[in-house]
């Protein structure tokens, strides 16, 4: 289920987020006075592959090891996968980039129907705040400018979990892992500060989340995109 984004949602995410961002605007005005910053924003069509799901929860199903095929429905439901992304480029090419994914993982009807949870989901969402490394190429074909990068960080997913029928339903967000990803794309200018861009990533994180009642639910999730967006170069 979706659920509304409230006053103590945004509270921890702002206390998870502005660490990141001061140590990287840091990073780039003390690297070059001469740096490149670019603002992304992309969305796409998103994602997920099968993953291993176990832990315990007294006050529901108790123990619990079980396969979850996952949805992305990263269109399809409210709000829709996106992301948004400060980008600092070098002037050899090399560059690194502040990335936030709000990504979605829903558990398919068979997953709920063989396991007996009545909610198992990230959809507010399987959000990954990552620090990417980057580089990019001379173009290829006049304009085009094809990049690659990687990159690690932290899962925060909005935790949605109801391990069966009358048990508490735990409805959060949690700090939960580890992440990294990997992304391959291509740039091109429409103006001197205008660009759009596609990119393609895969993303693994580890997920460790606490449940209503002293449970703990642990999966690890591969999550890939196909993205499109556009950039303000400053």
């Amino acid at each position: 289920m979706n659920g509304l984004f409230h006053l103590g949602d945004a509270m921890f995410l702002t206390r998870v987020f502005s660490p990141a961002l001061l140590v990287f605007c840091a990073f780039v005005y003390s690297a070059s006075a001469q740096a490149e910053l670019e603002f992304r924003f992309y969305t796409g069509i998103q994602g997920a592959s099968d993953s291993r799901v176990e832990g315990d929860d007294p006050d529901g199903a108790g123990k619990f090891n079980f396969n979850a095929g996952w949805k992305g429905d990263s269109l399809n439901r409210k709000p829709p996968y996106y992301g948004l992304a400060l980008t600092w480029w070098r002037e050899d090419d090399w560059g690194a980039s502040l990335d936030f994914t709000h990504a979605k993982v829903y558990a398919d009807d068979k997953t709920l129907r063989k396991s007996g949870f009545k909610v198992l989901e990230f959809s507010d969402g399987l959000n990954l705040l990552m620090l990417n490394a980057l580089r990019r190429f001379p173009a290829v074909m006049p304009g085009y400018a094809p990049y690659v990068g990687a990159g690690a960080g932290l899962a925060i997913p909005h935790v949605e979990v109801q391990t069966s029928e009358g048990s508490r339903e735990t409805f959060e967000y949690q700090a939960a892992g580890p992440a990294v990803q990997l992304m391959g794309g291509v740039s091109y200018p429409l103006s001197t500060h205008w660009a759009v861009f596609t990119d393609f990533r895969v993303s693994y994180s580890q997920n460790t989340v606490r449940l209503e009642g002293g449970g703990e639910l642990r999966t690890n999730i591969v999550t890939n995109a196909l993205n499109f967006g556009v950039g303000y170069r400053f």
